[in-house]
């Protein structure tokens, strides 16, 4: 697939501006290969805290944080152009569905029907159907338009997935609305609502480095996750069932560690998914927003913090990311240059009665809420596993 524009690359090096909140006129990113423009969201708070988002697949492009100095960088991986995210992209900082995450062989049943969807994902050979299918959330162009949320800039996306699609049955109406924060968080707020019972597991595919896009890898940085459990997975990258706890194991975030510290040891699920790609049990489960994780690079002081009100967190440490061209900066992404932290409903839940359900009946509503939050500053007294 072939599209025409590009948005140049913005590189702010210097000290935070300080001014009023705005969302700017949305720009032109590109153009789909059906001739529909593709269109760029700009929200800046009143720090110089950043977001850039575009319609196709609610994908955040950029993400400017500060460092301790007050330095913006961008601290999510991604492309300057359609073209490259139409091609090349690994779902940069998309919003992934109708089902994020993996449904073990393509396959599920709601009462006495059983669904067929298209396998797009072969982990050690092993098929199963990621993140909604072929053509998933990230593979369309939402409607969206420039709103405010508690006075801050916002943007509001909206698409109707088919019954059918996918394989998936039920009209699906799914609402996102991004927003910044007056303390720099950038805040996801997700609604759906169906006409026929359907599974929904809708989560944003972000890859972070706080040292900043393509400056290096991840392993340095100290990840704290409030979760005591897991859930470990066959070599197909999908869930046993077992729900295991993390004490005495490489998966244990409960203290401060680095993402490198154990993530070359000699355990069988990391040995299955060449390191963390893994779905953690979040300690606050009862649908409130609580602290996930909160992760800090030592060098730049960033912090981000990950709010969310889902019962699980997904730990991908870019296991798979293998792109000599690079992104934005123009450098070469290799395997943990990144690490994602995706909020969800557990992997393959649809076809594991004891986790949490996914399903979603006409007369419900499906609403979730995560924030990836950010500071800077020194953490001083933490004790942190290297």
């Amino acid at each position: 697939m072939q599209a025409a524009a590009a948005v140049v690359a913005l590189a702010w090096a210097g000290p935070l501006a300080i001014g009023a909140a705005s969302a700017n006129p949305p720009t032109v990113f590109g153009k789909l290969p059906d001739g529909r423009d593709v269109h760029l969201y700009s929200l800046t708070n009143a720090t110089g805290f950043r977001a850039d988002i575009i319609d196709y697949g609610a994908i955040v492009v950029r993400l400017f944080a500060p460092d301790r100095d007050g330095k913006l960088a961008d601290v999510v991986l991604g492309f300057d152009n359609l073209p490259d995210y139409l091609t090349r992209s690994p779902t940069f900082g998309a919003v992934v569905g109708r089902v994020a995450n993996r449904i073990a062989g393509g396959k599920f049943s709601i009462g006495e029907e059983t669904y067929t969807l298209t396998p797009n994902n072969r982990p050690n050979g092993i098929p199963c159907t990621l993140h909604g299918g072929k053509r998933g959330f990230d593979d369309v162009l939402w409607a969206a338009e420039s709103v405010e949320r508690d006075g801050q800039p916002a943007v509001r996306l909206r698409y109707t997935s088919a019954d059918g699609e996918e394989g998936f049955p039920g009209k699906l109406d799914v609402e996102i609305l991004y927003s910044l924060t007056a303390d720099n968080a950038l805040r996801i707020d997700y609604t759906a609502t169906t006409d026929r019972a359907t599974p929904v597991n809708l989560s944003n595919h972000s890859y972070f480095n706080l040292r900043g896009e393509g400056n290096g890898d991840v392993l340095g940085h100290e990840l704290t996750l409030n979760a005591q459990r897991y859930t470990p997975v066959t070599r197909g990258l999908v869930p046993t069932g077992e729900i295991l706890p993390v004490a005495g194991t490489p998966f244990d975030f409960s203290s401060p560690r680095t993402i490198g510290a154990q993530i070359g040891a000699a355990h069988e699920q990391l040995q299955i998914a060449n390191g963390y790609d893994h779905n953690f049990v979040l300690n606050s489960s009862d649908g409130s927003l609580a602290l996930a994780a909160t992760v800090r690079e030592p060098e730049s002081g960033r912090i981000m913090e990950v709010l969310t009100t889902e019962p699980g967190a997904q730990l991908y440490t870019g296991n798979g990311l293998r792109d000599p061209r690079g992104g934005k900066a123009a450098k070469p992404y290799a395997p943990r240059d990144a690490f994602c932290l995706e909020t969800q409903h557990f992997p393959d839940s649809v076809n594991q009665p004891a986790f949490p359900t996914t399903i979603l009946r006409p007369a419900q509503t499906f609403r979730s809420t995560t924030l990836y939050r950010f500071s800077a500053g020194q953490a001083a007294g933490l004790k942190v596993e290297r």
